[in-house]
């Protein structure tokens, strides 16, 4: 049993929220999973997530390990852009999870790899063999996967030494100037929403970001972006930061219906191109997702948008 008394400054939070602020190492939805269960009580007595706390109160966890998750094959169509007998290089559409996690252990790309070949590396965690890097849920493109256990160190190895090239297209909020630049700012999980990261306290891991504009809109700029480290939502982040956040991404402040007209449903942001060197050949592997469709023709209802209010 985990208790915690409730200060005053905290008074009137979400119980939920409350929790998650003091137990970081937890997701907001295993949280919330404990309180439905009724493992968490407010001054003696099971709440609701939305129960807003009191000064003084005592609020008690009993947390539940969760059930022992694992990658399982499932036949779920892929598109390979690259493939030799160590590495595969796939382009992830959106909306498809990378791997298992809190609440989710089926229809991942993982499940669909091991359907493809049905053995990956294993050098990284059980849930993610082969994953040497990751794409949010909602972010497209080109992603490299480790098929064997010396490809995996040696893909981590080029991570980490930043030989491995990372190149995004993102279609932001507003006029971005100047028409080139880096930003280098750190990241850390945002204190309040824990479902975001943030770069506003100057605090977190050190992340560097490059960007350069493509093409201009009415209220939008195009931008190839490159990342130097590989933070949790960096490009996300670090653009907000800057006050141009990603069309389509309203997690980091971006409009739901710009120019009046449907919304995205997902971050323009998409992992364009890769470059690494094969574990199997030695070569140097240029690779290359084309966008998706989805972002080609709200890019076009954009201009058609500006066109008519001009």
């Amino acid at each position: 049993m985990i208790g915690f008394t409730v200060a005053p400054e905290d008074a009137g939070q979400r119980l939920d929220h409350f929790l998650c602020a003091r137990m970081p190492e937890h997701s907001r939805a295993r949280i919330q999973a404990w309180i439905a269960e009724g493992r968490v009580r407010a001054g003696g007595s099971p709440r609701k997530p939305s129960w807003k706390v009191r000064a003084g109160e005592r609020i008690e966890v009993e947390p539940a390990e969760p059930p022992p998750l694992r990658a399982f094959p499932e036949e779920i169509p892929l598109e390979i852009l690259y493939e030799d007998e160590a590495v595969a290089a796939v382009n992830k559409p959106a909306g498809l999870v990378v791997h298992a996690g809190a609440g989710r252990s089926s229809g991942t790309l993982v499940n669909a790899l091991l359907h493809r070949y049905g053995r990956l590396s294993e050098s990284g965690d059980a849930l993610r063999p082969g994953i040497v890097h990751r794409l949010d849920k909602g972010t497209s493109g080109v992603i490299l996967v480790a098929r064997t256990e010396a490809a995996h160190r040696s893909l981590a190895q080029q991570f980490a030494s930043r030989t491995v090239e990372k190149i995004y297209l993102a279609l932001a909020e507003g006029r971005v100037e100047p028409p080139q630049g880096v930003i280098d700012r750190p990241i850390e999980r945002d204190p309040v929403r824990r479902t975001r990261m943030t770069a506003r306290t100057g605090r977190g891991r050190s992340a560097l970001t490059e960007y350069r504009v493509l093409e201009r809109l009415a209220r939008f700029t195009l931008l190839e972006v490159r990342i130097r480290t590989g933070r949790t939502h960096q490009i996300r982040v670090h653009l907000a930061s800057i006050g141009h956040p990603v069309a389509g991404d309203t997690l980091y402040g971006a409009a739901a219906r710009p120019a009046g007209i449907e919304p995205l449903g997902r971050p323009w942001l998409h992992a364009w191109r890769i470059g690494f060197t094969s574990p199997a050949t030695g070569e140097r592997i240029l690779v290359e997702a084309p966008l998706p469709q989805e972002l080609l023709r709200w890019k076009a209802q954009l201009s058609c948008a500006d066109n008519e209010g001009g």
